[in-house]
Parts: structure tokens; C-alpha cells; sequence
């Protein structure tokens, strides 16, 4: 069936279309853009409603932990694609810190197939670094190329040997794929559960300082320049990493770069109630931090806005906040934060907003994605930004429920999903 969005407000942030239109979907891809039009000349084609709503390439997200092979208990390719749906994605990557890790590329094909039973939207893999994501030993990055990854990265295990980094870095340049780097320098960051400052002193935590994060991101900045390879930092969290990376690409030095809603809405404060789903690693730093996060998304500097969807089960975040692990789900918040806290907040324009999450990502890792052109695959997000909900875990798709968002209050809802031509989710439920 073809697909006619009628009257909707068109925003493609690569060409800076921004108007009303219908928009026209057959066999799978964007037909045309034309004039709205009262009439319905076009047999065989349902209609869909647009007045009053944004109609947007369909969303990106660079970093979401599936937990499937492994730990299908936390989440499952099934339950994180369908996340994924109602929170407007229609492409996401998956990480590979799974178990066994995709380092191989017999887990990725494992992923593939997974993905092609189950899932509801795209799902691109990320592979591993090194085997078993240790840092001991490169893995086979050509064969994980040749299965299908788009980016290589050691996830949550920061690839400390800088020798290493530089062979990895000299390797995956003559792929064309980035590397996506965890900066976090485990040396200074040990035994650390939140951010080192006052509120860590207060509280009686250990602390993770800023340094960690930022004596890394220097590093890949030099290795990048050295090789001259793509390196996109993942989970930018401090003032420090901001300045460091807007300095590197004012020098032409080919770094790209992500944050998280959690980055630019909280801060370390969260934690004073020992909530263990503020426990995020990097962790929330300070108002300062959250400030320079927002310039960074003003001004460029920041590429991406990434979830890190992390889902764990309760049992586990029901634990002592030191013993807790790190990580929170994102997939279903993502997109209502970034329209109540930085458009509602007019620290970013609605085009450039959802740059971040569409053809910013698409042209980091190389993909027909991200757009809304003739021709191109029809991944279409459909946004009410005048609906509002109040966050309520219990109704996640997710399989687990660990946000530190429940309560809040948000507008600019997904109303409907369509990857590849077809419709997948529709005013909250996915099909």
C-alpha cells in the first residue's frame, strides 16, 4: 500500500526543508514531495493525517545496548527494537559488549539474523576492537566489515594501550568506518561511582573527576591527528571534553562526537537521594558541565545525540548505589527531552535538534539514512510537539524500567514509525 502523510510540516535538516507538504511513500521509499492538496487522487494509498505534526527522517541512535546474546533478561533484540519504535527510532546500533561479544563475525551474523525474525526497525552492529573487547588483541576488523558492522568500538572497556589505539586507528581508515571511543582512563576513575566534587564529598562517594574522561579525549585527538582517521567520542560529559574537541575540529582534525539527554538535563545533584538510576557512567557532573554540553550542541561542536540505552534488570539496580551497576534506558525519553529541554528551551532550533538524531549520525557511519529525499528509503518519524505525557516506566516497552526520568513531564511525542514504507508503530503502540 502506498502512503500519503497529507499537510504535515516537512523538516529535513540537510537540505533545511522546513514546510508543509505531503509527502509521498511507494514500495518502500520516498516517492515525492508536493504541494498539499485537498483532493486524493492516488488510488490504493491511505491517508495519513499530518496538520499539526512533524514529519522528520526517520531517528538515529548510535549507541544502544541490546543485551541479546547474553543477558535477554535485561533486554532482547525483539523488546529493544520495539523500544526503539515508540520512541521514534528507526535505526539504531547495537553495541557489542554482549556475551559471547561481537568480535566475530559468527555473533554478528547471530545479531542479523535475530534482527530479520524480530526486530521492527534497522538495526546496524558495532564491533569490537579487540577480542573479547580487552585490549590485548586487534580483532579480525576486516572480517567484521565484510559482516556487515559500520563502526568498530570496545564499548565500556576503554582501550588503554595508546600503541593499540594507533594500529586500530591506521586499520579501520582503509574501511571508511569510525572508531567509536568509551574516553575514560580507568586508572583515575577506579572505584568511582559518581562525579568527584562536592556533591560526591557530601554524599560520601568515591568520585569519578573530570580528568578521567578528558586525558582520553586528548589522546584520541592526537591519535586522530597522527593517522588522520575518524574518531567519534562517545557520551560527552564534561566543560573539558567540549573544549578540547571544538579546539581539534577548528584544526581540521577528523573527531566527531555524541551526548545524552541525561548529559545535558541532569546533574550530579540527582544522586543526593542514592537513586541508583542515576548512576551512569560517565556520571552527571556538575550545572557548569551541563552548560558547556548545551554550547556544544549550539555550536556545533557536539555532532550527536546518542541514548546509551543501558537496560538492567531491577534486581540489580536494587542494590546499594556503590554496588549498582552504571547505565539507564533511553530509548522511550530520548526524543521528548530533547523537544522539552533544548527546543522548548530555545537552545537549539527544531532543524538543528533533529540533526542530532538523523542525518548527523547518517554521515558519521555512512549510511542512506537520515533524510527525507526522492528516492531514498521511506524512515519517516512522525512528531506531535504539542502532546504531552508524563513519563511512566511501567508502560516502557523496554524490557526493564531503570530511568531516572519517571514522573517528568514532556511534550513532543512520536506518533508513528514507518521504516522502510511501513508503518511499525502508531500513537504509542507498535504494530
Amino acid at each position: 500500500m502506498k502512503l500519503l502523510i497529507k499537510g504535515g510540516r516537512v523538516i529535513d535538516p540537510e537540505s533545511r526543508l522546513d514546510k508543509v507538504a505531503d509527502l509521498l511513500i511507494e514500495n518502500g521509499k520516498i516517492k515525492d514531495i508536493i504541494k498539499p492538496d485537498t483532493r486524493n487522487p492516488i488510488p490504493e494509498t491511505r491517508i495519513i493525517d499530518g496538520k499539526g505534526k512533524i514529519v522528520t527522517p526517520g531517528l538515529i541512535d548510535m549507541h544502544v545496548h541490546l543485551r541479546e546474546p547474553g543477558r535477554e533478561d535485561e533486554e532482547t533484540i525483539k523488546s529493544g527494537t520495539r523500544a526503539a519504535a515508540k520512541g521514534g527510532f528507526t535505526t539504531i546500533c547495537c553495541m557489542p559488549n554482549t556475551s559471547p561479544c561481537m568480535d566475530n563475525h559468527v555473533v554478528v551474523e547471530f545479531v542479523k539474523s535475530r534482527v530479520e525474525k524480530e526486530g521492527v526497525i534497522n538495526v546496524i552492529p558495532i564491533g569490537g576492537i579487540s577480542k573479547g573487547l580487552d585490549g590485548k588483541e586487534l580483532a579480525e576488523i576486516g572480517e567484521l566489515v565484510k559482516a556487515g558492522v559500520r563502526a568498530i568500538s570496545d564499548d565500556g572497556n576503554p582501550l588503554m594501550d595508546a600503541g593499540m589505539m594507533r594500529r586500530a586507528l591506521e586499520y579501520v581508515k582503509g574501511f571508511g568506518i569510525p572508531l567509536i571511543s568509551h574516553c575514560e582512563d580507568i586508572n583515575l576513575s577506579k572505584d568511582g561511582v559518581m562525579n568527584e566534587g562536592y556533591m560526591s564529598t557530601v554524599l560520601g562517594m568515591r568520585g569519578i573527576p573530570s580528568a578521567s574522561e578528558e586525558v582520553m579525549v586528548a589522546r584520541e585527538i592526537i591519535l586522530a591527528q597522527l593517522t588522520q582517521s575518524q574518531v567519534h567520542i562517545a557520551h560527552v560529559s564534561t566543560k573539558g571534553s567540549v573544549a578540547l574537541i571544538r579546539d581539534a575540529k577548528k584544526k581540521g582534525i577528523p573527531i566527531t562526537c555524541e551526548t545524552c539527554p541525561h548529559y545535558f538535563v541532569l546533574t550530579d545533584e540527582a544522586c543526593k537521594d542514592f537513586n541508583t538510576n542515576t548512576k551512569v557512567n560517565p556520571p552527571l557532573r556538575t550545572s557548569e558541565d551541563v552548560q558547556a554540553i548545551k554550547e556544544g550542541l549550539k555550536d556545533g561542536t557536539i555532532d550527536v545525540i546518542s541514548t546509551d540505552h543501558a537496560p538492567h534488570a531491577d534486581f540489580e539496580k536494587e542494590l546499594e548505589y556503590d554496588k549498582a551497576p552504571f547505565g539507564i534506558v533511553g530509548l522511550e525519553t530520548a526524543l521528548p527531552l530533547i523537544f522539552t529541554e533544548l527546543v522548548g528551551k530555545s537552545v537549539l532550533s527544531l532543524s538543528d535538534a533533529l540533526s542530532k538524531v538523523t542525518i548527523n549520525p547518517a554521515l558519521i557511519l555512512g549510511i542512506k539514512k537520515g533524510r527525507i529525499k526522492k528516492g531514498f528509503p521511506a524512515d519517516i518519524t512522525i512528531i506531535d510537539p504539542d502532546l504531552e505525557e508524563v513519563v511512566d516506566v511501567n508502560r516502557f516497552l523496554s524490557k526493564s524500567r531503570n530511568s531516572p526520568f519517571d514522573g517528568w513531564k514532556v511534550k513532543g511525542i512520536p506518533v508513528m514509525t514507518i521504516v522502510k514504507g511501513r508503518i511499525v508503530m502508531e500513537d504509542g503502540k507498535v504494530l
